[in-house]
């Protein structure tokens, strides 16, 4: 049986840099692109699927990066359900296998804030990591498909925790 999750691999940090650099590279207008997600984290289990954070100075220069993230492979999905984002996704050319989610947004957005402070909140609470790490293996063991009803199984936790997180950033 696979395993929707697998044990945090050291060298996330590193394919999320180079991965960044390639976008910094490739995409005008690009501020700062965060590392998010859970192999953000340092020793968190996660499925082996970098979340990135590109962030735009306005909506011109978040629309007019459409060519050159397809051009880097990426599959353009728009706001995929969630309003002011620019969502992408990039598949392993070999396995077809995701390996990169980019969640765009224009600088200000609130969504920004809310996945910086879910990240530094697991980074800097070693008892959050475990609580969340232990969650997210009950939810994997439950839905091993992921999907959807993995997402939902966790949010609840996800949305309590990025709250406190959010009064305290």
């Amino acid at each position: 049986v696979v395993s929707l999750l697998v044990p945090y691999d050291g060298t996330w940090q590193t394919q999320a840099n180079d991965e960044i650099q390639r976008r910094h590279d490739a995409v005008e207008g690009l501020l700062p692109v965060h590392h998010i997600g859970s192999t953000s984290v340092h020793g968190l289990p996660a499925k082996p699927i970098l979340d990135l954070l590109p962030v735009f100075a306005d909506e011109a220069a978040a629309d007019a990066s459409r060519g050159a993230v397809e051009e880097m492979g990426y599959e353009w999905m728009g706001a995929f359900g969630l309003d002011g984002r620019r969502y992408c996704r990039r598949l392993d050319p070999d396995t077809g296998e995701r390996r990169v989610h980019a969640h765009a947004y224009v600088l200000g957005h609130a969504d920004i804030r809310r996945h910086l402070a879910f990240r530094d909140a697991l980074r800097a609470n070693a008892s959050l990591r475990a609580a969340y790490a232990s969650g997210n293996g009950a939810c994997a063991a439950r839905h091993p498909e992921g999907g959807a009803a993995y997402g939902d199984c966790k949010s609840g936790w996800i949305a309590k925790t990025e709250a406190r997180a959010l009064e305290r950033y």
